[in-house]
């Protein structure tokens, strides 16, 4: 999972723990559903995120559908979610499609 390319990776409840809580850098977890439209829509925006962040964050999706045992865990309880991981900690949580500008603020706040 030492992927640096710019593009979000899909992440399971089978590798939550090394792709987002081991990871060295900031990982951005957007949980999704393909059902979802909101989730949709925010879709190019995540994507967007991973290539202006490439190299510096992780961006992640997790649906929910798929892996429940994560969404519970996590208390997400209205889609989308996004939370911000650093050194496996959420540091940052967004419920409901924000503007770009929002998340890449989180981001910076934990790159920096």
């Amino acid at each position: 999972m030492n992927d640096t390319t710019a593009k979000a990776i899909a992440v399971t409840e089978q590798d939550f723990g090394d792709a987002v809580l081991g990871s060295d850098q900031p990982v951005l977890v957007d949980f999704w559903a393909e059902w979802c439209g909101p989730c949709r829509a925010l879709g190019p925006i995540i994507d967007s995120l991973s290539e202006d962040f490439g190299g510096r964050v992780r961006v992640a999706k997790i649906d929910v559908d798929a892996n429940q045992q994560l969404a519970m865990r996590y208390g997400i309880r209205s889609i989308p979610t996004v939370m911000l991981f650093d050194k496996g900690q959420v540091v940052d949580t967004f419920v409901g499609v924000r503007p770009k500008g929002d998340y890449a603020a989180a981001i910076e706040r934990a790159v920096a």
